[in-house]
This record gives structure tokens, C-alpha cells and sequence, in this order.
């Protein structure tokens, strides 16, 4: 539980080059949800893009069976992907083409994989962050860093009851303070490389215990920001 002020993220880490042979690579923690964030550029695009000249970015996400406090099966023994997971994977694909000039790519595909390694809240925020990471160091490598023209991080934020019946926001919920939200989003900002006002790609707000005010959403979407501000200063160290 809340060991930190509830403005604040939790203990964060983005380590780069993880992985030998992707492109680009990070190794996101915050807090004790870790997430390996790879990106890979392949000479291909979807069939149905074919001749446009043009690239394309997708992604895949996953949760390895001992991320949880319960093994889970992986799911390619099940024949089939989860509907969260294909959620997830849109929302993380969604908002990091926000960060990328597709068409200064030329036909090729920015793919990048998410697995889960250690789950405590906010994994799909802090996957699109390590994400972006991991895209903007494949560009470098690759000399085509003038297609990175956004810069896009992802937080969580929520509204917890206390034992007292007071409501407060928490920023970048873990495990339990989800649990305990009654009012739970995740936001995702984008901002222009030239470091411009922070814009909203996304914002999922859902009230799981009860309804909120349109006033408590304006406070969330702040709070938030606040939360994707920090998260960009600590993208732009990892990658200095």
C-alpha cells in the first residue's frame, strides 16, 4: 500500500538495451510491475498496405505465468489470446503510432512486444512508456530518428476510498490500491519532440465502486499529466 505521497510515482527505472538483438529495448520498472519493452524494425508491412509507401507499428503484449501472485497458463496453450490482453495491445499499438511518422518509415513494420515480467498495477501504462523507449532507440539505430516526432508516456491514476470514507486521487496506483479505487483511469499524453504543452492520446475512466463528477475527472486528467510530465523527464535521461 501507499508508501510514497499520493502525487507521486512510484520508484521508477527505464534501462535500455536490454535485449541483444531488438532494435531498440527497455526494461521499465515502476515499482514492482517490471515490463521488457522490445521494438524490432522489419522490411514488410501488412498485405493491406502494400505499394502505399508507407510503414506501420503494431504490438504485441503479454504477461508471463509467474507475473502474478497465481501462475497463469500462457495463453498460447490455451489456442487463443484473452479479450484484456487484445485490449491492451491495441491501446499500447494505438499510442505509440501517435509518436511515430509512419510514412517517413518507408515500407517497413516498427513491431514491438511487452511481456509482463512482474505485475503490481499499471502494467499497460508502464508498457506503453517502455515502449516508447524502446521505439526511439530502434529509430536511432537505424538512422531514422527524424520519424520519432512525439513523445508518449502513459499513467495511471485513480480516486481511493479510505477506511475513514475519505476520497482522495492517487497517482500510478499499485495492485491494492486499485483494488481499493473507486474510480480508476489510465491516461495516455503524447507531446511534440521541440518539447510543446502535453496533449491527451487517451483517457479510460471507470467508476468501479461508484460514480464521479465531471469535476473529479478534470482532477484526474490533471493529475495525471502531471504523472506523464515526470514520466517524459525520466525517458529523455535514459535515453541522454
Amino acid at each position: 500500500m501507499l508508501m510514497r505521497q499520493t502525487k507521486e510515482l512510484r520508484p521508477l527505472d527505464l534501462e535500455k538495451g536490454v535485449q541483444l538483438h531488438a532494435s531498440g529495448s527497455c526494461l521499465v520498472k515502476l515499482g514492482r510491475t517490471h515490463v521488457l519493452c522490445a521494438a524490432s524494425l522489419e522490411d514488410r508491412v501488412p498485405g493491406w498496405m502494400k505499394g502505399r509507401g508507407s510503414g506501420w507499428l503494431t504490438a504485441e503484449y503479454g504477461m508471463l505465468p509467474a507475473a502474478t501472485h497465481t501462475r497463469s497458463d500462457r495463453e498460447a496453450a490455451k489456442g487463443k489470446q484473452q479479450g484484456r490482453t487484445v485490449e491492451i495491445q491495441r491501446l499500447i499499438g494505438r499510442s505509440l503510432r501517435q509518436a511515430v511518422d509512419l510514412s517517413a518509415l518507408g515500407e517497413r513494420t516498427l513491431a514491438l512486444d511487452c511481456d509482463v515480467l512482474n505485475a503490481d498495477g499499471g502494467t499497460r501504462c508502464a508498457a506503453i512508456t517502455g515502449a516508447w523507449v524502446a521505439v526511439a532507440l530502434a529509430l536511432r539505430t537505424q538512422g531514422l530518428e527524424a520519424a520519432l516526432v512525439r513523445q508518449v508516456s502513459a499513467v495511471s491514476v485513480g480516486l481511493v476510498e479510505t477506511g475513514e470514507g475519505r476520497r482522495g486521487m492517487v497517482l500510478d496506483l499499485d495492485y491494492e490500491e486499485d483494488h481499493l479505487a473507486a474510480v480508476d483511469c489510465n491516461l495516455v499524453a503524447a507531446r511534440p519532440m521541440s518539447i510543446g504543452d502535453l496533449e491527451l492520446v487517451e483517457f479510460q475512466g471507470t467508476g468501479e465502486g461508484r460514480s464521479f463528477s465531471r469535476a473529479e475527472a478534470a482532477g484526474l486528467v490533471d493529475l495525471g499529466l502531471l504523472g506523464c510530465a515526470a514520466l517524459m523527464e525520466a525517458q529523455r535521461a535514459a535515453l541522454a
